[in-house]
């Protein structure tokens, strides 16, 4: 009790400097926490996400621009190929189920993706979860310019059902080039916290014969989403085979979650940068602990000498200030929590924005563990030096009178 009884003077006596330097444990604290977790979590999230597909065909081109087009809706397509490509997958005997996409038009920036009403209707986006409408709407007529809006897309454009709209040429939003042909809002998707919810989606047909696109291309495809039948494994070797070491036409992108690993791999620099950024943080946190109790040393000889005559122990002074600096450090760690928060909150808003898939801020990981002991225990090492010179105070000469 009288260590805690020194600590919280000190505390109190020193509170500007308390403050500041718990603040600068706080940041570090909590980038460390957030650069981990992100990472963790975005690498777990989208090499997770496959819209219930093993793999998807496409253009010859790279398999991760390819993936990133077609099942997470970003990129560019790398090319169209021929209906008579969709037909051969879609027979392959190893081919449980073959979608057919196209892409090529947005509206106000959100991506308008051409597909067949199985993509809803046959797949599972998750292990027993599958793709299901709002009430009172309803799955597009493949005949028809009708539409579904992704959750997100219908939010953001306030979108309803019965609702109509102008698509616009391009991949990029321009006013200028806004289509002829109305679509109606027939149903809008329940939030799925994938790509899939920053999408409108139309038949087929209806974005192939689209006016203003090239009619030679109209019965082209940009891709195929393939799902393998239980069991074949096998057989996505033997496609990967085919498709892209004995053809040059083709690339066959499976499985997904290996293709968008390359994604990670390929930014993993970035994180370290990160991460590194954070323990510089730390580490220049930690000395301002050390100079900022080494620093009232001076202030405070008076107050360690009549300690001592009162009886005071010099590991008792040891503990004390050693105390003093876990204490400094663990305020910082419960504000750093806050500065966790706030990070990767804002951080999950531009990621469900820009690609529609979603990281909880709120999901334990071990750096939630680790990172605060880790920055207590620094706190207290930071106070041997000033503890050494608190237990090295001449008691006689600072006990004499003052004037």
């Amino acid at each position: 009790m009288t260590l805690w009884l020194i600590v919280w003077k000190s505390l109190r006596q020193h509170a500007l400097s308390t403050m500041v330097t718990a603040l600068s444990i706080a940041l570090a604290c909590g980038l460390l926490m957030a650069v981990w977790s992100v990472k963790e979590q975005a690498q777990a999230t989208f090499t997770g996400v496959n819209e219930g597909f093993d793999a998807v065909l496409g253009a010859r081109g790279s398999k991760l621009q390819l993936v990133l087009n077609s099942i997470f809706h970003l990129e560019s397509s790398p090319g169209n190929l021929a209906w008579t490509d969709y037909e051969d997958i879609a027979g392959n005997p190893n081919v449980e189920l073959a979608v057919p996409i196209a892409v090529g038009d947005n509206y106000h920036g959100y991506r308008l993706v051409g597909t067949t009403p199985a993509y809803f209707e046959q797949t599972e986006y998750a292990p027993g979860q599958k793709f299901a409408l709002q009430p009172g709407g309803a799955l597009f007529d493949p005949a028809r310019r009708e539409a579904l809006a992704g959750d997100f897309v219908a939010r953001k454009m306030n979108l309803k059902v019965g609702d109509t709209f102008h698509p616009f040429h391009g991949l990029i939003f321009d006013e200028k080039s806004q289509h002829a042909e109305t679509y109606v809002v027939t149903g809008i998707l329940k939030p799925s916290n994938t790509p899939a919810d920053r999408v409108m989606w139309i038949p087929l047909e209806g974005l192939q014969k689209m006016a203003g696109h090239d009619p030679k291309t109209a019965t082209e495809i940009s891709a195929v989403l393939v799902k393998l039948k239980p069991g074949r494994v096998m057989a996505g070797f033997h496609m990967d085979m085919v498709y892209n070491k004995q053809g040059n036409r083709l690339t066959f992108a499976w499985p997904i979650g290996r293709v968008v690993a390359e994604l990670f791999d390929k930014i993993g620099w970035f994180d370290k940068v990160l991460a590194l950024v954070s323990y510089l943080v730390a580490v220049v946190a930690t000395a301002s602990i050390l100079a900022s109790i080494y620093n009232s040393m001076n202030e405070r000889r008076r107050e360690i000498a009549i300690l001592r005559a009162l009886g005071a122990r010099r590991r008792t002074l040891f503990a004390a200030i050693l105390l003093e600096s876990a204490s400094i450090s663990a305020l910082g760690m419960m504000a750093g929590f806050l500065v966790y928060g706030a990070i990767v909150s804002v951080v999950a808003q531009i990621m469900r924005a820009q690609t529609g898939v979603v990281i909880d801020p709120f999901k334990f990981s071990r750096i939630m563990l680790w990172a605060p002991a880790g920055l207590i225990g620094m706190g207290a090492l930071a106070g041997i030096v000033p503890a050494i010179k608190a237990c090295r105070t001449p008691v006689a000469e600072n006990l004499a009178p003052l004037s």
